[in-house]
């Protein structure tokens, strides 16, 4: 199936970008041929390719055989004979409380389902002294909150050499051998028992398989911006990821976080180089996770996804600024990929991941440029001769209405279509249920694609942006997470988005100067940018609930019926923000070990 996949993808793509190469041809030469129109050409080429390989992932999964969605079939190894697994979390300046929370819901779910399977390793990389004291003493007060059958490790690096891949290679190097499996996450993870349990069975089943990744569903999202990334990825991502799994087949992905690893496969492919030279380009790798996919992949490991067990999840960004800042590192990440395309002994499919992960930031510029190539072209056109020849009649210019309108079709179909023909069928089949019923996803699914359509101008510039200055020599470092921002100020988000708003509106006089009948259609393009301040605002307040006047958009399945290590975790932080706002002192520790300096060993 796999290479069936493939090669659908391949054709698919291939056939949407012959016919936007043929219309962008017919649109850009109707008036007349220059240097500026065999650019855009190619721009809108390059682009459209990139914009139809992940429709086609997006139609594999949609219309991939029932029997793909199957889950594979393992044997239903007892829990007591289950391998001891430990699951890593790493941390960098974190809120303890909150990040503590997550691990206490899972560790109570483990020792009273599987005691002594699974062992817990708080991995802290965190800078900040006081943080840290947080940390230390939070720490106790998980501890004693432990029941028995779970043990909880807390240790602090003094130096966090190569950031979160340094801290797990520390980890795996000094303490790796004492577990057969690991399952890392990230600080804002939950993962349910029951999902860890069948992943550890998995890896059991096949000796080849070295990594088992998860789909991470987006969860406690609050504001209106997190909502409607919450909505379209419980919708969409589920079957986006069917159709990359069937395509990748054994060469997969590792997303760095809800993914379980064999130890000692990670241990013998995984060590990470350092690159010459200095960041953004030199260094250690910041997007670590495909680079030890391609490692493992490379070392004939079996990398794989199983986007069919449910339990995973994770919390995303609040607002579009702390969004924007992580795609920041990402994008330095994944650019810093361009110079191990190459390295020795890759699979040709893990070339192919480290460069969609290349172009997914390179897109955007990209598209930035063609904008920017549009509103100088008509400058560039040379008067029309309607007599070429004395002993001919007049020549009129052909004006290709019909092709620009076949060519905006083909783009939007390729970006909307898979969002459409997605959200139109679980409408419409039983798992509308779970997203309030058929009418709350339609009414959701059409304000996702408004939304996301006018955020997507407001990305445009941000990654143009991060990609500019990563190309100048500009390193962005790893900046702290902040997973429970509040609403953001109006003036804060002016300070963060002015240019955005001064970008927009030279586009729309440009092209009313240059080109007036250019100005409605860089309107929807222009207008979300020059209204950006006012849309980050406006998208990160927090809707009232469900007896609002928006009772039913972008629901979700966790809303209507909450996953319960979800409502374990949120009882937990409840009650430490109440100790906290008290400014109450930690119960004591009677029963529970000291907190280490360094991670100890269980003996």
């Amino acid at each position: 199936m796999t290479y069936t996949s493939r090669l659908f993808s391949l054709l698919y793509v291939v056939l949407a970008t012959g016919i936007a190469f043929r219309l962008a041809a017919s649109v850009f030469y109707a008036d007349g041929v220059n240097m500026i129109d065999h650019f855009r050409i190619a721009l809108l080429t390059l682009s459209t390719a990139w914009i139809a390989l992940g429709s086609s992932f997006a139609l594999s999964g949609l219309f991939s055989p029932a029997r793909r969605r199957e889950a594979p079939k393992v044997p239903a190894i007892p829990i007591r004979d289950l391998p001891l697994s430990v699951v890593l979390v790493p941390v960098y300046n974190e809120d303890p409380v909150k990040t503590f929370s997550h691990v206490a819901a899972m560790t109570r779910d483990a020792a009273k389902a599987a005691p002594g399977r699974f062992h817990f390793a708080i991995l802290s990389d965190t800078r900040d002294d006081a943080v840290a004291a947080q940390e230390e003493a939070w720490y106790q007060h998980l501890l004693s909150q432990t029941p028995e059958g779970v043990e909880i490790w807390y240790r602090r690096r003094d130096d966090n050499t190569g950031r979160k891949a340094g801290n797990i290679a520390e980890f795996v190097q000094n303490h790796g051998g004492l577990y057969k499996h690991m399952i890392v996450l990230d600080a804002d993870s939950l993962m349910s028992l029951d999902t860890m349990i069948e992943m550890v069975r998995r890896m059991e089943a096949d000796d080849e398989l070295g990594l088992l990744q998860t789909l991470p569903k987006i969860l406690n999202a609050r504001s209106f911006f997190g909502r409607s990334v919450q909505f379209a990825a419980n919708l969409m991502s589920p079957i986006f990821s069917r159709g990359l799994a069937s395509a990748q087949g054994k060469s997969g992905p590792f997303w760095g976080h809800n993914a379980i690893i064999r130890t000692h496969a990670f241990a013998e492919s995984c060590g990470m180089p350092i690159l010459s030279g200095s960041p953004p380009f030199g260094g250690h790798i910041l997007s670590h996770d495909y680079v030890e996919a391609a490692l493992l992949a490379r070392s004939g490991w079996k990398v794989e996804v199983a986007p069919d067990l449910e339990g995973s999840f994770e919390e995303g960004p609040d607002n579009l600024i702390d969004f924007a800042k992580r795609d920041r590192r990402w994008c330095q990440g994944n650019l810093q990929h361009m110079r191990i395309l190459v390295a020795p002994g890759f699979k040709w499919w893990s070339r192919f991941t480290l460069a969609q992960g290349v172009m997914a930031y390179l897109a955007s510029p990209l598209w930035a440029l063609f904008i920017a190539l549009s509103v100088i072209a008509p400058l560039m056109d040379t008067p029309h001769n309607y007599f070429p020849s004395e002993f001919e009649g007049p020549i009129f210019p052909r004006i290709a209405a019909s092709e620009s309108l076949m060519l905006i079709a083909c783009i939007f179909g390729l970006l909307i279509g898979p969002k459409i023909l997605i959200g139109l069928r679980m409408a419409f089949s039983r798992s509308a249920s779970a997203f309030g019923g058929t009418l709350p996803i339609l009414w959701s699914l059409i304000a996702e694609i408004v939304w996301s359509s006018m955020l997507a101008p407001i990305m445009m510039m941000f990654q143009s942006r991060a990609v500019l200055e990563i190309l100048t020599g500009a390193d962005g470092g790893w900046p702290t997470a902040d997973r429970e921002a509040d609403a953001i100020p109006l003036s804060e988000s002016w300070a963060a988005s002015w240019w955005i708003t001064m970008m927009g509106l030279a586009t729309l006089i440009a092209s009313a100067l240059t080109a007036d009948n250019l100005f409605w259609w860089f309107l929807p393009i222009a207008g979300p940018q020059i209204l950006a301040p006012f849309i980050i605002t406006f998208s990160s307040t927090r809707p009232s609930g469900r007896a609002s006047a928006l009772a039913g958009l972008f629901w979700v399945p966790m809303e209507v019926e909450i996953p319960a290590i979800s409502t374990s975790q949120i009882g937990i932080l409840k009650d430490w923000r109440r100790i906290e706002a008290e400014n109450a002192p930690l119960p004591p520790d009677d029963d529970g070990p000291a907190a280490p300096q360094a991670l100890q060993s269980p003996a």
